[in-house]
């Protein structure tokens, strides 16, 4: 097991050990945290598709930042999250809503939402001839992992094979979400390049996080590591693990369209491999250093007896076993010389838990329902743990 001595020998926290320090977390540097967006080379008119989601927001900011034009197209319920200077669309994509985005220009369109292929087909029908770049967000769940040892822009993806993808509705992808989830998103990747063609840009992220994640599928770590306490780690602590700051993912993408830049790219964090027990101890060294803090590692095997599930109940986490595990280990060799750079561990772990508890309590209840472990039940496996000796 990787434990806090070596995780700090091995310096793979550099990001975070050099953060400063303010109120007993750990913040970005002064430079990074005072530094302003710089002006693009080219103002652009961006249409988002979306845009008040997880990335939205972070983009139509950092774009606004940049000095372009931004307009977002989505149903309006939303809205009240985007900053003054944007320019609104209201429509549904679910029910073909799409006429308000016929008869107008855009330099670049941008489709965060998209889970379904024939949303892109309706945008695709009106926009083709009246947009430079498609960018369409896609995930790193359409890889077929059964049988793979390493995964690339290369790799095989997953295949819708029960009919036509394009007549498949909201209602039944989400009667099979796991399913279909990575299926519809190969689809939609197709349809994508069918009506831009060398014009598309895919954009594969790994799990996204950071403040305005409401999943809870990384901030559970922050929000239970300074809580302090034994707190129960899952597996041996070298499993590898990866996701990506929301902000990190909003902004390279507009640098992209900047850059006009196509193609496929694997969005997955950090830079360089990261291990369970890196990603505990470099949570751990964010905040307050005088916290009464133990890590108890479970092995899997254990937490499976106990039904603890992998990235459910220990989000971020598959073991090396699970089917899954080889998304861990995503290249993101492309990305990354492409622009795409990542902010500390530290930050992250420090925003999202600062967004989190700015919540109301009504949302900050319901997160605490997604993902992780509630503290009895987390008590209830420590106790067994510790009981069976091993």
């Amino acid at each position: 097991m990787t434990d806090r001595r070596e995780f700090l020998r091995l310096s793979a926290f550099a990001g975070g050990a050099f953060a400063l320090r303010r109120n007993g977390v750990a913040l970005a540097t002064e430079a990074e945290a005072s530094r302003p967006a710089r002006a693009a080379p080219r103002p652009l008119k961006i249409l988002i598709l979306g845009g008040t989601g997880l990335t939205g927001p972070h983009q139509v900011r950092y774009a606004l930042s940049r000095g372009h034009t931004v307009t977002v197209f989505n149903r309006g319920r939303r809205n009240e999250r985007l900053p003054k200077g944007v320019t609104e669309l209201q429509g549904d994509r679910q029910l073909h809503q799409v006429e308000p985005l016929r008869g107008k220009e855009w330099d670049v369109v941008i489709d965060n939402p998209s889970t379904l292929p024939f949303w892109v087909r309706d945008v695709g029908q009106i926009l083709r001839d009246h947009t430079n770049q498609y960018v369409f967000i896609s995930t790193i769940s359409v890889y077929e992992t059964a049988g793979q040892s390493k995964i690339d822009e290369s790799s095989p993806l997953l295949e819708y094979t029960e009919g036509d993808p394009l007549a498949v509705t909201q209602q039944q992808a989400s009667a099979r979400f796991e399913f279909m989830y990575g299926r519809m998103k190969t689809a939609s990747e197709r349809e994508a390049r069918k009506w831009f063609a060398d014009r598309t840009t895919i954009i594969r992220p790994t799990l996204i996080v950071g403040p305005g994640d409401g999943s809870f599928r990384f901030t559970y770590w922050p929000y239970r590591i300074a809580k302090g306490g034994e707190v129960l780690a899952p597996g041996d602590g070298t499993d590898l693990v990866q996701f990506i700051d929301a902000r990190d993912l909003a902004e390279w993408t507009i640098r992209m369209v900047e850059n006009g830049t196509t193609g496929t790219f694997n969005a997955a964090g950090p830079r360089s491999p990261l291990t369970m027990a890196e990603q505990l101890h470099g949570i751990r060294a964010a905040f307050d250093g005088d916290r009464d803090i133990r890590f108890t590692w479970v092995p899997a095997t254990f937490l499976a007896q106990q039904k603890v599930a992998p990235w459910q109940d220990m989000p971020t986490w598959f073991p090396k076993g699970d089917s899954d595990y080889v998304l861990a280990t995503t290249d993101n060799k492309r990305a990354v010389n492409a622009g795409l750079t990542f902010r500390p561990l530290a930050t992250t772990a420090v925003d999202a838990l600062e967004w989190y508890n700015a919540q109301p309590e009504a949302n900050r209840a319901q997160m605490l329902k997604a993902a992780g472990l509630d503290a009895e039940r987390e008590k209830a496996v420590l106790a067994a743990w510790h009981a069976s000796g091993k």
